[in-house]
């Protein structure tokens, strides 16, 4: 299991490299000037822009500035932000906290939702209740997440007079303000996320109960709750598993109409504000830390399937 695991860790590296030069070069390839929109139109001279873009590294060969770049971003400093001037850990961290809670209660709402429902429309396949969970399925992936958001807000207002909060508490210095505000936005996109997981789920079971040792479980007189139990849902997890995992990361920076609704500054948002205002050092940091987080995702789910599928370690 060691092996494995620093193997599977070993392939981050050149993922991240990969990641990292991709980010780098083709960002370079965006058109328009970043010093020119940071000036937004201002009259100044020719030579005060060459002075900025000195000052900002961008006057040297691209190779040089990746160099430099890649350097300070493996000791933890990704630069200043072109528009704010604040750091770009500054300028993220502010707004990661919020984007990865949603992204986590989300996950809780949709993990809560589809194991279950999932399990139970496959084991009573085309009878009623299948029908109802295929119904509440499907519905989820046909409803655009901002959608249900203005519908909840809408429905809050009209039959509470109540909005959520606009203004972020953190968890830790008010948990109750905290969860008022980010339980809707989670509540609208967790819906979608549980309706993926549970079309999984659902295929995954049924595949899994054609399998011989299924058949073999049954014939021994073994509980049928047992066979879905011990043998079926074990195995049937690792597509889910998948599904779950890409969907969190996803969640990390892929909200940026679920945030505008709920009026939410996380990072989604300022993936649009960082590519609006031209903003190269912001920017790279962004795609870099989704690119990080999918990676780290991916080395989490291999670790899950270790763990559910002991022949998986020894291959």
């Amino acid at each position: 299991m060691l092996r494995y695991l620093i193997n599977r860790a070993l392939l981050m590296i050149p993922t991240l490299l990969g990641v990292a030069i991709l980010v780098f070069f083709m960002l370079r390839l965006m058109p328009g000037d970043p010093v020119q929109m940071m000036m937004d139109g201002a009259n100044v001279s020719k030579q005060v822009i060459e002075e900025e873009r000195a000052r900002l590294g961008l006057d040297q060969p691209i190779y040089i500035q990746f160099v430099k770049w890649l350097g300070s971003a493996l000791t933890g400093d990704f630069g200043y932000s072109i528009w704010t001037g604040k750091p770009v850990l500054h300028e993220i961290a502010i707004r990661l906290e919020l984007s990865l809670e949603v992204a986590i209660l989300a996950t809780i709402l949709a993990v809560a939702l589809a194991l279950p429902l999932g399990t139970l429309s496959a084991v009573f396949k085309d009878s009623w209740i299948d029908h109802t969970i295929r119904v509440f399925s499907i519905a989820g992936l046909a409803v655009p997440s901002f959608w249900l958001g203005m519908i909840i807000i809408l429905g809050l207002l009209t039959m509470f007079s109540w909005i959520p909060p606009l203004t972020f508490t953190p968890f830790m210095q008010d948990p109750k303000a905290n969860l008022l505000q980010l339980i809707w936005p989670a509540l609208a996109v967790g819906y979608r996320y549980s309706a993926v997981s549970t079309r999984m789920m659902r295929s995954s079971i049924l595949e899994v109960l054609q399998e011989d040792y299924i058949r073999t479980a049954r014939a021994k007189g073994v509980y049928e709750r047992l066979v879905i139990s011990r043998h079926a849902l074990r195995n049937a997890l690792l597509p889910v598993i998948t599904v779950i995992g890409l969907e969190f990361a996803f969640l990390i920076g892929g909200l940026v109409v679920t945030e505008q609704v709920f009026n939410l500054n996380g990072i989604g948002k300022l993936f649009v504000q960082a590519i609006s205002r031209g903003d190269y050092t912001l920017l790279q940091a962004l795609v870099l830390l989704v690119s990080v987080v999918f990676v780290l995702v991916n080395f989490i789910i291999d670790m899950l399937y270790a763990v559910f599928d002991p022949r998986i370690r020894y291959r």
